[in-house]
């Protein structure tokens, strides 16, 4: 080895060792996190794959994915082009989407990577009864505002989002269905799996935390919507960690969800 070779070798083991020296220091001064309390797994993992979930449901769990990329395929080769139902069945790939990637993969990654237990994670029914007509009441606080917009006619042409619903039968109960599982899957990713995931660190800031991203899933709905998402989204997850549960959300959202959608066809004569 020539005397220049060597000198080069020398320069790229300095250089790899000084690499390793600074990627070293640098996670060491990450889990230190300098202004903050130390760095833990279970909050990493919730933060980390908590986005990468929404991504993946907003650009391929909505029905506007399944009618722009595989309604037609659904046609072709299932259903019939011309079936009554072929879009019913987007809303079931809705459905289907958000089951799997709002509570079926968190509940992995709670049971699998982190081996906790869901019923720490809000999945639990036992002494979350008390809290019953704290529920209640809010829903009888806003049905009769409901009923009230419901004479807007931007409300009835905005409700029931499946057009077919006003024909009943399957049309109405099927959606209805996923519209359901839909709203039990959005309970159980925020006030489910982002509260209870980051509340050892934040304690009740990690309602906050998840109001952020809760608000910006309805940035495509009227101003009023979204900021009214803030609002709801906050009172559900403060009553969710003061429950310990996620099921007593789910059904005063959907029970809401549900009233909406009759009022609207009952004020267009559809019922």
């Amino acid at each position: 080895m020539t005397g220049e070779s060597a000198s080069r070798s020398t320069d790229e083991a300095g250089d790899a060792r000084s690499l390793k020296a600074r990627w070293s220091a640098l996670w060491k001064d990450l889990k230190a996190n300098p202004g903050g309390p130390k760095m833990d797994r279970r909050t990493l993992v919730v933060l980390f794959s908590a986005p990468i979930l929404m991504t993946l449901f907003y650009y391929y769990g909505r029905t506007n994915f399944f009618k722009g990329n595989l309604q037609g395929w659904v046609g072709e080769n299932w259903t019939g082009p011309t079936w009554e139902y072929l879009d019913l069945v987007g809303y079931g790939y809705w459905a289907t989407a958000s089951l799997v990637l709002r509570i079926i993969i968190p509940l992995l990654i709670i049971a699998v990577v982190l081996r906790e237990s869901p019923r720490d994670w809000g999945f639990r029914i036992k002494g979350s009864m008390g809290h019953a007509p704290i529920y209640l009441g809010l829903f009888l606080l806003i049905a009769p505002l409901l009923f009230l917009v419901s004479n807007w006619e931007s409300f009835q042409q905005k409700y029931p989002f499946y057009d077919r619903a006003y024909l009943g039968g399957y049309h109405f109960w099927v959606y209805e269905l996923c519209y359901f599982i839909q709203f039990f899957s959005l309970e159980a990713f925020f006030r489910g799996f982002l509260i209870f995931g980051l509340r050892k660190r934040f304690g009740y800031y990690s309602v906050i935390i998840m109001a952020i991203p809760y608000c910006m899933i309805h940035f495509n709905k009227p101003l009023s919507e979204t900021l009214g998402a803030i609002l709801a989204g906050t009172i559900l997850g403060v009553l969710a960690l003061r429950s310990g549960s996620i099921y007593l959300g789910v059904a005063l959202h959907f029970a809401v969800a549900l009233l909406m959608d009759v009022l609207a066809l009952w004020q267009t004569g559809a019922l």
